[in-house]
């Protein structure tokens, strides 16, 4: 993966960044990696701590660990879940901090690169491809792409995603309306206002602040109206006038016809309005299918369509991004640490989830096999092959009208983006809330974004 960030400045940021948000780190009673040492030899007892997100598919894994704890009997891991925003704002302070608090983290594909040029994380490449069974190259080449830094792998991906657009067809058939498999951002906004009820939102979208909550999925709405954080050259172009049309749109739909909060929600928020049959439509995660279509978890399964991002100016417009485990280089159980997350990350895990818990829960968009299964394309037949389709649809070099000097669609990989990114994530929560205007806060933006501009020059 190409990488352009300055180094000089990276570890001094990222833990600059950790350090101004860390009012919501929740870390009492995070007790470290449990006083035990070595590499989880036979005879020696480990206690794994693992920092993760509180998304479905960390919870099945949390789950199912008791498989793996059987398996290893000197091996016991302690799940630490956490919001995504405390998530990041924990182990960025922890690593950076060589706090040795974590033994296995889990972190998106933006922090990766960076991370693994700061020399923060264990290089997995000999590990994977020693590991007998692994099968590394089963990995889906664009996210192992996205992991790799200078021919080294510092992560393995738990699950990859795109996004798409789901909607509820009862409630589009009781309309009368028929969703095309490319819509418009524009066919969206309308039938959004006509299905907006008392009792359901015509859409649910992130308003929650954050720049991997609100900005996951407004980038995306951002390059495909023609704008971007940055041109080709790092000029900063948050005040330019796609970037302002994008979020004026956003806005605008969520106040119009979305949820009642947009505030508070996020991605497991707009999950539990969907699944509830409380919105008609919902743009994000293409890995939140799976809990859609549980019958056990979604009172809509079977009762969903799934169609590609909507766009206004390029063809495509999903994101690209991995949830994956890593292993910080200040953990003293980096063996046995690896061997969970092998276990974690691997075909058998795959089937153990599917046997278990259902075929629709397993993590999707990590391996290639995984749509080789057939109990999953059957269980899976209504989303699976559009996700495998987007993901490979997407362009992560180029996803917006003009080319930009980093590759990755929802974010920018450079250190300042998070501070960035979660700025102005904050101010557009005075949008919702009327307090403050587009032009002010994109205004305010831009000159955040200047300043991130100007360090990659």
């Amino acid at each position: 993966m190409s990488y352009s960030p300055k180094k000089r400045a990276t570890k001094q940021i990222l833990l600059g960044a950790a350090m101004l948000s860390s009012a919501a780190l929740v870390l009492t009673g995070c007790s470290g990696a449990g006083g035990a040492t070595g590499g989880g030899s036979s005879d020696e007892k480990v206690t794994l701590t693992l920092a993760t997100v509180n998304n479905p598919q960390m919870k099945d894994m949390e789950e199912l660990k008791k498989n793996f704890e059987d398996d290893h009997p000197n091996i016991t891991v302690n799940f630490i879940q956490m919001e995504e925003n405390d998530l990041r704002d924990a182990v960025t302070k922890d690593v950076a901090t060589k706090g040795g608090q974590y033994d296995i983290v889990t972190v998106g594909s933006y922090e990766v690169p960076i991370w693994g040029q700061n020399d923060w994380l264990v290089d997995m490449t000999k590990l994977a491809s020693d590991d007998e069974g692994y099968d590394v190259d089963d990995i889906l080449p664009p996210v192992r792409e996205m992991l790799t830094v200078d021919d080294s792998l510092y992560a393995v991906p738990f699950y990859g995603e795109s996004s798409f657009l789901m909607y509820n067809k009862d409630i589009f058939a009781a309309a009368g309306i028929t969703m095309p498999e490319n819509p418009t951002w524009q066919q969206v906004g309308e039938y959004a206002r006509q299905l907006k009820t008392d009792d359901v939102n015509g859409i649910c979208l992130r308003g929650k602040p954050g720049w991997g909550e609100l900005f996951a999925p407004l980038t995306t709405v951002v390059q495909t109206f023609g704008g971007n954080w940055f041109d080709e050259d790092w000029n900063a172009t948050v005040d330019d006038a796609k970037f302002n049309e994008a979020v004026t749109f956003y806005t605008d739909l969520v106040k119009d016809a979305g949820e009642a909060d947009p505030v508070s929600t996020g991605f497991t928020e707009c999950l539990n309005l969907f699944t509830q049959g409380k919105t008609a439509m919902w743009y994000d995660a293409t890995s939140a299918a799976g809990s859609v279509e549980s019958p056990e978890l979604s009172d809509v399964a079977g009762k969903v369509g799934y169609v590609h991002a909507p766009v206004v100016e390029t063809k495509e417009s999903g994101w690209l991004w991995s949830w994956n485990l890593a292993i910080p280089k200040t953990s003293k159980n980096q063996d046995a640490a690896w061997e969970f997350v092998s276990w974690a990350t691997s075909k058998d895990y795959i089937d153990l989830v599917g046997n278990e818990l259902g075929w629709s829960r397993v993590p999707p968009g990590s391996r290639t096999s995984t749509y080789e299964i057939p109990e999953y394309q059957e269980e899976a037949a209504a989303f699976a092959g559009i996700t495998k389709d987007i993901m490979g649809s997407v362009n992560p070099k180029q996803p917006g009208v003009n080319p930009q000097p980093w590759v990755g669609i929802q974010y920018v990989t450079i250190p300042e983006f998070q501070d960035l990114g979660n700025s102005v994530s904050q101010d557009i929560a005075d949008v919702f809330a009327g307090r403050d205007t587009v032009d002010n806060v994109l205004k305010k933006g831009q000159t955040l974004a200047e300043k991130a501009g100007e360090a990659q020059k």
